[in-house]
């Protein structure tokens, strides 16, 4: 079975190197989709099948906490798992977005095998 993933972050070099971890962790991929705001990320989820979301909370236009609290109120945090990936340390915020329904919080800068334990284990593609 091969999985969707939609990146979003500001940076494209972040959305690059998250999207090469994924394609050399030996997970199956389908699509790996990208955006660069919380706004756009919204627009792929409502015409695309993702099966996981990474992404950062800082960005123009739409950050990613609004983003999140949009898919809260739409019921696809309960669908869609997502991993945030952030250089926000804040305790508070961690345990505010995990009240919310994320499925996990990395912080920035993260290692690709960090990366690849996290989805697979959200995947539970881990035997």
């Amino acid at each position: 079975m091969s999985y969707n993933f939609l990146i979003v972050d500001d940076s494209k070099t972040a959305r690059m190197m998250l999207a090469k971890t994924l394609r050399i962790s030996g997970i199956d991929i389908g699509e790996v989709f990208m955006a660069s705001d919380g706004g756009q990320a919204l627009s792929l989820l409502k015409d695309h099948w993702i099966d996981l979301v990474i992404t950062d909370l800082h960005m123009p236009v739409m950050g990613g906490v609004e983003m999140l609290h949009s898919m809260a109120e739409d019921g696809l945090l309960e669908s869609v798992p997502v991993v945030v990936v952030s250089s926000d340390a804040s305790q508070t915020r961690r345990e505010d977005l995990s009240r919310q329904g994320i499925r996990h919080y990395l912080c920035k800068p993260v290692r690709p095998e960090q990366v690849k334990s996290v989805v697979e284990g959200i995947l539970e593609l881990v035997p």
